[in-house]
């Protein structure tokens, strides 16, 4: 159990890195930068991708950008490899690598314009949220290293700013200055100045036809991996800061991209932005706009009209695409700035909000951590009959329960579809009466509880959830896995809280409330009998004789479907509705005959029943 806690830390410390924008709004941004640029600087890159495909025709789009791709794209064009980068690869040269040499990437491609095309019709949040959690679902097929890839830093959002007054040069540079948190601005910047070092190269040094297509590929790779987290920038969840434990950070990055958040920018401008999934024609513009002159750029360089002088890191690269890695690298390494080079493009991007402390936006939290709570419900439950052999007649049973629970949430791994939920419950539960009677007889035509086939009683409860992979429990037994490949356990537990590997698990989202299928993921454990004085039943044994049995029971509960319409979250504490319909077994023990004394037990039998709860639960994280 201890390996278990332990993977699910390394899960929850991994959750926070949520992407900014998803594949269809990286490729749209892209799109339109190219789109955007003038006819000269068009033809200009059109004719770079033309050399830098040279070899792989058959890989890559005639043009730059293909604006008809379809759900089942058969090439990939550059405007993708901003979607594939920083989401899907580690360092422009596992870019590159993907791109040209993997078979799963046309999946993905695939997978996104499937996505931009339902999140189109969405109608509704219900529609969106959907929609989302199929395309995650399918990413996690498609690419292996989809859910571990983020690592454990912030490197997708802006770098908090430290005070008030800070300028822009002052934050640009600080950014990419050695020991900083990896962050978006720092990390474009990098991958830039390596295109550009390149671009300028192919302009001043005498190459063969070949280098000159390799060492143009190679930039193609540096820039789309950079403008990635350019983009990224412009997502609301990534502005508004990244600091704080788990859960803060996913709540309020989650919080921003669907709400919105006022930015200004570096030069003056105001504008209301958005995030991940919910990007509007004027947030892609206005990222556009930057990774249009971040284009530009590199576009002069290639002709001579921009130099950037070589540096010890560029010169090592030679003609390969960087191999700096953000998915393994937490810190800003050595390298010089020219803050001049970038201010066109950088200065047009958001100002971050202040770090933690006086100034800092409102914060929020997600349904991530440890928590304590309270659980109780009204059940209702038809039953098979009596545990007497000869006890078929069907009844029901009603009943209260209240329980303290304690658990760990990982709500939502990767969309609001999933369900990570851990808990361990302990409480206290009555049944009355049930409606049958013992035995057909006119002395039980009209039920008393003790005349009832199970008179009223109580028992104590336990009740255990946890996701699964692909069957109840194997994130337990599998827990070994974790201290030898950290990596391939948490694709599993996050595939498990995504519904699993056959994902029928999922939430499914309404907009009168949220279904999930749950058998397996939790079991409830009734025991009966264990107070004073002791449960006891009347069995017939003949129309004239019957037997008073005392005995135990244990029943057990295996949840089938939820159904929850509504749910409040605040800054540490949740609540919600819940209606469970289960099915289970009550499994009769010790039983012991008082009277008549002396008497030889007869034939007794399980109960089997289909249950309803009506369930209200809080809880408070920490």
């Amino acid at each position: 159990m201890n390996r278990l806690f332990l993977a699910i830390a390394f899960l929850v410390f991994l959750v926070p890195q949520s992407y900014a924008y998803i594949f269809p709004e990286h490729r749209q941004i892209a799109l339109l930068a190219v789109q955007n640029l003038s006819p000269e600087y068009r033809k200009l890159l059109d004719n770079i991708w033309s050399n830098a495909r040279k070899g792989y025709e058959s890989r890559l789009t005639e043009y730059v950008i293909d604006p008809a791709q379809t759900i089942k794209p058969e090439q990939l064009d550059w405007a993708s490899w901003t979607a594939i980068a920083g989401d899907h690869s580690c360092s422009p040269v596992s870019l590159l690598n993907t791109v040209l040499h993997s078979d799963w990437i046309l999946k993905v491609a695939g997978i996104g314009a499937k996505l931009s095309l339902d999140l189109a019709k969405a109608k509704n949040r219900s529609y969106h949220v959907n929609a989302l959690s199929a395309s995650d679902i399918k990413l996690l097929r498609a690419d292996q290293e989809y859910a571990t890839r983020a690592g454990s830093n912030n490197v997708h959002f802006l770098y908090a700013r430290q005070k008030v007054d800070i300028e822009a040069t002052d934050y640009l540079t600080a950014c990419y200055t050695k020991g900083t948190e990896l962050n978006a601005m720092g990390v474009y910047t990098w991958f830039h100045k390596s295109a550009l070092i390149k671009a300028t190269r192919y302009a001043q040094e005498n190459l063969s036809e070949a280098e000159k297509s390799t060492l143009l590929l190679s930039a193609l790779a540096d820039e789309a991996f950079g403008l990635h987290f350019l983009e990224d920038v412009y997502a609301a969840g990534h502005i508004a800061g990244t600091w704080g434990n788990a859960s803060l950070r996913k709540g309020t990055h989650d919080f921003y991209n669907e709400k919105g958040i006022e930015a200004d920018t570096w030069d003056g401008s105001k504008a209301v932005r958005m995030g991940d999934s919910y990007m509007r024609k004027e947030d892609a513009i206005a990222a556009a706009a930057s990774v249009q002159k971040s284009l530009e750029a590199l576009i002069d360089a290639t002709n001579g009209n921009l130099k950037v002088e070589m540096d010890a890191y560029g010169k090592a690269l030679g003609n390969q695409p960087d191999s700096f890695d953000v998915c393994k690298n937490n810190l800003m390494p050595e390298r010089g700035f020219n803050y001049n080079i970038y201010k066109n493009i950088l200065i047009r991007t958001p100002i971050p909000g202040l770090g933690s402390g006086i100034g800092e936006v409102t914060r929020y939290r997600a349904e991530i951590g440890p928590f304590i709570g309270i659980s109780s419900s009204l059940n209702a439950d038809g039953i098979s009959g009596g545990f007497g052999g000869q006890q078929k007649t069907p009844g029901s049973v009603g009943g209260l329960e209240a329980n303290i629970r304690i658990g760990y949430g990982v709500d939502g791994v990767l969309s609001q579809a999933g369900d990570g939920l851990f808990f361990l419950q302990f409480g206290w539960r009555e049944d009355a009466a049930t409606s049958n009677s013992f035995s057909n007889t006119d002395i039980a035509a009209s039920p008393v509880s003790i005349t009832s086939a199970i008179p009223g009683r109580s028992a104590i409860n336990l009740r255990f959830r946890m996701p699964f992979w692909l069957i109840p429990g194997d994130l337990i037994l599998a827990a070994p896995i974790f201290l030898f490949s950290p990596a391939t356990y948490t694709k599993m537990a996050v595939s498990a809280a995504n519904g699993g590997l056959i994902p029928w698990q999922s939430g499914i989202a309404t907009r009168i409330g949220r279904f999930q299928f749950t058998l397996g993921r939790e079991i409830g454990l009734s025991f009966y009998g264990l107070g004073n004085p002791k449960d006891v039943i009347i069995l017939p044994v003949t129309s004239a004789k019957s037997l008073l049995v005392e005995f135990k029971s244990t029943k057990i509960d295996f949840p089938i479907l939820e159904y929850r319409p509504f749910k409040t979250f605040s800054t540490n504490q949740s609540s919600n509705i819940l209606f469970q319909f289960s099915a289970g077994i009550d499994m009769i023990r010790q039983p012991q005959v008082l009277l008549p004394v002396g008497e030889p037990m007869i034939e007794m039998k399980n109960i089997w029943y289909i249950g309803f709860r009506a369930m209200f639960n809080w809880r408070h994280y920490f």
